[in-house]
């Protein structure tokens, strides 16, 4: 496993986690996994690298998002499948709404998505598309909460209360939230998710 990113911080975070993996023994024996730095438009991996790819959020983040898919499809084994997240379209159009600060900061989303327009690059790109889904729900209504009194202010009193619930919901997994989640997800659900696969009869491969 590789974990792939720009922030070293995040990529800190994430050895640390893999290192507490290692120690309890929650990986298999013959595992590895790895952090490495870069970035999207030119990732540091040969053609034909990866059986899976999952890319969590990122294209909504990059100005030449075409760019990066292509980078994708270029490091991804033929046959291999990927899966592609971006903010859900309609969530995603209340957070710009309710907070100017969420889509103008640095390094923040610079565009939104419909499914069809995320799958019609995708499939540009050279990608089969497959199934696809909508996912989080529940976390929604947090950056409803967080756009409509500060990104930043996480002590107010309904964005931290809101937190917490979320924090238990992740913990506790209850049925009531999980049921909940997935009657809401196609509706509000915080991220979409496309399945794209990489044909085997790639002709640059």
């Amino acid at each position: 496993m590789v974990a792939f990113d720009q922030n070293v911080s995040d990529l800190a975070e994430v050895e640390t986690m893999f290192a507490a993996m290692r120690h309890e023994g929650e990986a298999p024996e013959a595992a590895s996994a790895e952090t490495v730095k870069g970035d999207a438009l030119d990732m540091p991996f040969d053609n034909d690298h990866f059986d899976r790819v999952v890319a969590a959020e990122i294209f909504e983040h990059i100005p030449h998002d075409t760019a990066a898919m292509k980078e994708l499809y270029r490091v991804l084994k033929p046959g291999g499948i990927a899966a592609v997240t971006v903010p859900g379209f309609l969530p995603e159009r209340l957070c710009w709404a309710l907070s100017e600060e969420y889509h103008t900061n640095e390094g923040g989303h610079i565009r939104i998505y419909t499914r069809a327009e995320l799958e019609a690059k995708l499939k540009a790109t050279g990608f089969e598309i497959g199934p696809h889904h909508h996912a989080h729900a529940l976390h929604s209504p947090y950056w409803w909460i967080k756009c409509a009194v500060g990104t930043d202010n996480n002590d107010h009193p309904l964005a931290k209360a809101y937190h917490d619930l979320l924090v238990w919901d992740m913990l506790q997994a209850p049925k009531v939230t999980r049921v909940a989640e997935r009657l809401l997800n196609p509706v509000i659900g915080k991220s979409v998710v496309v399945y794209v696969r990489k044909p085997l009869t790639d002709a640059a491969s």
